[in-house]
């Protein structure tokens, strides 16, 4: 064997090495429930694992979010971001779900849903078309009979996903949702790129919006936790609102956690203060202690915004206004950047 043919063996398993070396220390090398559809994007800097849309063994198969884009786990910098934040795995219940996911929320709840008798349809974007149950005012929280998911269709590349769905429904809205989500080629940042393209005959109006479930290496929301704006926030008072101030403060653009939040303790509520500019769409979490976090921005203004946070993990949810007429598209894109100190 020449030195130059050892020397390329040599670089070979050299790089093999790394690779399984990497792959080991992954921090998401062992999430649970990981035996569902998934794939997993790499940029060399951030790991994803994503689980895949599929009606019969998807990790998520209920009726509230958006089936695509779900991140069981991320890892950078030995740090996992995102994981399951709730005690009971279920496919079918609503909220047994983990990473930045989505749900498309009009004013009656979903699409069509005032409008729908019991055992009518109505539309979920991101879902598909779903049965009413009863004359009860929509609930998130319910799960409703799936009538049609219409067709999915999933393209994966080394650090990117792209979703399509395309649905018809027997009530005029009709659509095709897109959204690719991708790692920079280099860097922390994630990106959600989204397009709903109207090919029904009735306008598709709603809120989008992420509930993101934050968490930082499974670490428990308390002192050092922050969430930053680019504005002074203000708690509005509301039914929703339970914003203990010995459990959080505010401070000029940052909400505090005081202690260490315990089963049961919510600390939530709508937030304004915020513009009609996208420049206001800029929110960072962080876990000041261990130096980890996310800072979460977008092309398009905040419609409305909830922060919602419990032991495990903390949302803000900043909603987007959606008003797409018949054969009209519309798009935007949110970007999560992580960072470890």
């Amino acid at each position: 064997m020449t030195k130059f043919k050892s020397f390329i063996l040599l670089a070979v398993v050299f790089l093999l090495t790394q690779a399984a070396h990497a792959a080991s220390t992954s921090a998401c090398s062992d999430i649970p429930h990981a035996d569902h559809p998934k794939a997993i994007l790499s940029n060399g800097d951030v790991e994803a694992v994503v689980f895949l849309p599929d009606p019969e063994r998807g990790y998520y198969r209920s009726t509230r979010f958006d089936w695509s884009g779900v991140i069981g786990c991320a890892s950078y910098k030995g740090h996992a971001f995102w994981g399951e934040w709730f005690s009971k795995y279920d496919p079918l219940i609503n909220d047994s779900i983990t990473g930045p996911v989505e749900e498309f929320r009009s004013q009656d709840g979903a699409l069509g849903y005032s409008d729908a008798k019991p055992g009518d349809p109505f539309v979920k974007v991101g879902v598909g078309v779903l049965r009413k149950i009863d004359d009860s005012p929509y609930k998130f929280g319910t799960f409703y009979p799936i009538v049609d998911t219409g067709k999915w269709t999933v393209h994966t590349s080394k650090r990117s996903i792209t979703f399509e769905q395309k649905l018809q429904s027997p009530i005029g809205f009709a659509y095709i949702y897109k959204k690719t989500l991708e790692l920079d080629k280099a860097g922390a940042v994630i990106a959600l790129k989204h397009q709903v393209k109207n090919i029904g005959s009735k306008p598709i109006v709603t809120d989008v919006y992420d509930h993101d479930f934050f968490m930082f290496d499974g670490r428990a929301t308390g002192p050092g936790m922050t969430v930053r704006f680019p504005f002074t926030p203000k708690i509005q008072d509301s039914p929703d609102t339970h914003f203990d101030l010995s459990m959080a403060k505010i401070e000029g653009n940052t909400i505090s956690y005081l202690q260490e939040l315990q089963p049961h303790q919510t600390v939530a509520g709508y937030i304004t203060g915020y513009s009609d500019k996208a420049a206001d769409y800029d929110i960072t979490v962080e876990d000041q202690t261990a130096g980890v976090g996310i800072q979460q921005t977008s092309d398009s203004p905040i419609a409305k915004f909830y922060l919602w946070s419990i032991r495990t993990t903390i949302s803000p949810e900043a909603y987007i206004h959606l008003d797409v007429a018949p054969k009209q598209t519309q798009s935007w894109t949110i970007r999560y950047r992580l960072f470890v100190k």
